[in-house]
């Protein structure tokens, strides 16, 4: 009977083995390192201190001006108390029209002295233009985008001053919730407007201007 010879398989060596691993293991550790991102340097001492100087400043700013727009708000309450109530929202339009005329007469005979400015103060104007600058400048939205192409197809803007008629056929652009959401939120009777580059403050009951940031946005 002939014998059957079984061939061994050759045992590769321990060392090989070891330089595979250690080559396989290095070579992961480079790709990783390769593929990190890189780390932007950490602010200055001085940068720090400066935001957080102008975050103090904007929030004061922000309060100045809740401050005075609830000053606004009482008056405009008090003017509305002494008028005829609107019995229905499904009034004639004629009527809702003249209660909103009304309205708008008396406000401006309470106030006639108001100027650019009094709601807007320069601290909260400071702090309304630190906002929507971070706003604009931020590349991950396209709010700067947007209210540049609307206002690139408005019509020519009319006048606006305080204390006189909001226009109807204003040529505003959309108010972009990037930028409400980082702005005072406003009671009802009040709303934000965007009229060429101006921020405009509105009393939405009595269709006044209450208040102008001129050249608000880029």
């Amino acid at each position: 009977m002939r014998a059957t010879l079984t061939r061994k398989r050759p045992v590769p060596s321990r060392g090989l083995v070891l330089l595979a691993g250690f080559t396989f293991a290095a070579g992961g550790l480079l790709t990783a390192q390769d593929t990190a991102p890189t780390q932007s340097a950490a602010p200055t001492p001085a940068a720090t201190a400066a935001a957080t100087k102008e975050q103090a400043e904007d929030a004061a700013g922000f309060k100045e001006f809740t401050a005075r727009m609830g000053d606004y708000l009482a008056l405009h309450k008090a003017v509305d108390k002494k008028l005829p109530a609107m019995k229905s929202k499904e009034q004639l339009p004629e009527m809702i029209t003249a209660h909103q005329q009304a309205l708008a007469r008396k406000i401006h005979e309470a106030r006639p002295h108001a100027k650019r400015g009094d709601i807007f103060t320069p601290a909260a104007r400071q702090a309304f233009r630190h906002a929507i600058r971070s706003v604009f400048n931020d590349p991950h939205t396209s709010t700067a985008r947007t209210v540049t192409r609307q206002r690139d197809r408005a019509e020519p803007q009319v006048t606006l001053r305080v204390n006189g008629i909001y226009p109807d056929a204003v040529a505003e652009t959309t108010f972009p919730p990037t930028l409400l959401q980082e702005l005072p939120p406003l009671p009802e009777e009040l709303a934000y407007r965007i009229v060429g580059r101006d921020l405009v403050l509105v009393d939405s009951k009595a269709n006044l201007v209450v208040d102008l940031l001129h050249e608000a946005l880029p």
